[in-house]
């Protein structure tokens, strides 16, 4: 059996949970069986330290399981990703729908350089949207438990530096997902990825 290194292709099935300062542990996000997170352990840029110090020397069939402090994990809460933009850009046709648009809904956005973002919304005035760009999860201690179901040699273009989203990447361009409060699969939130 192949084990985990630098190069090699794995896929990895996981249950990512939220730390709770009580230490109560609340389940966020779930890898599908049929769509595991897929990632080429060094050369995915963006992986969380201690999950990948975890599951490096695993084989197929290998277990994991990883405590992740805020600061190793998603990192802490930064003010700077909190933006205050006017209601209109929220418009379509000139409309402004309060049932979409309203404290807690996730909103897919676009970044000056065209990187597609996921966006909380924490407040609505009559002129402004307050939006909080940081990770679900920043701030908040993690727990990664799963399995290795795939470790074979990477391809050449798998090979070639990751840009693209996925848990295991960076948050450089992801969208929403996870599970984590952003969209639905893991990829705009980089569930298993530092910022």
């Amino acid at each position: 059996m192949e084990k985990i290194q630098p190069g090699k292709y794995v896929e990895l099935g996981y249950d990512l949970y939220e730390i709770a300062p009580d230490g109560t542990e609340t389940l966020v996000h779930q890898t599908d069986t049929s769509d595991p997170e897929k990632i080429v352990f060094g050369v995915t840029r963006g992986m969380i330290r201690p999950l990948e110090e975890a599951i490096d020397g695993l084989e197929p069939g290998g277990e994991f399981d990883v405590k992740v402090v805020a600061d190793q994990a998603f990192g802490p809460r930064d003010p700077e990703q909190i933006a205050t933009l006017p209601r209109d850009v929220f418009e379509i046709d000139g409309k402004f729908d309060e049932s979409v648009i309203k404290p807690g809904a996730a909103l897919p956005m676009m970044t000056a350089d065209g990187f597609r973002i996921t966006g909380i919304v924490d407040e609505v005035t009559p002129t402004e949207v307050k939006m909080d760009f940081n990770h679900p999860l920043a701030g908040k201690d993690v727990r990664f438990k799963g399995r290795i179901i795939t470790v074979r040699d990477a391809t050449p273009e798998e090979l070639q530096p990751a840009t693209g989203c996925g848990c295991g990447c960076g948050s450089d361009s992801c969208g929403d997902s996870c599970g984590c409060g952003e969209g639905g699969s893991c990829g705009d939130a980089g569930c298993g990825c530092g910022n």
